[in-house]
């Protein structure tokens, strides 16, 4: 299972301004910014929806390949990180949603929400979930710089 959902970016200076983004994991996701650091910011938006539509429909994950030297590294927010790897723990255990509320002891619409990558899910409800199927969500920070 993917233990960080870290994805590296190409950018591409484009002749007519500005930077093309890309990533080399999710060939789906493409997007633009004005600088560096607009791209940047556009390419972790990008990045929650290219994870998002892949859990909406029910595709793999893509495992992050390791940047190459000097490339950037987007990341998926904390909330989506466990979305994410509550997502890949329920296929990865082929659990459907009313065996794995039944196995948690919870309502089946929770199981939706807690799955649904554009509900507002609880992060302690979600971690919560994740320690009862044996998981732990771990959380760090990095400079910017």
């Amino acid at each position: 299972m993917i233990k960080h959902f870290n994805y590296p970016v190409k950018l591409n200076k484009q002749k007519e301004g500005g930077y093309l983004v890309t990533f080399p994991d999710l060939p789906e996701a493409i997007t633009q910014g004005e600088d560096i650091e607009n791209a940047l910011i556009e390419a972790a938006d990008c990045l929650e929806e290219a994870i998002a539509n892949r859990i909406e429909t029910d595709l793999d994950i893509p495992k992050p390949s390791h940047p190459k030297r000097n490339q950037h590294v987007v990341s998926l927010s904390t909330t989506m990180v466990a979305k994410a790897a509550l997502y890949l723990i329920v296929r990865e255990k082929n659990l459907s949603n009313v065996v794995l509320a039944k196995k948690l002891d919870c309502d089946e619409k929770e199981i939706r929400r807690l799955l649904d990558p554009y509900y507002s899910s609880k992060l302690p409800r979600i971690e919560h979930m994740l320690h009862l199927l044996g998981h732990r969500l771990n959380v760090g920070v990095t400079n910017l710089s």
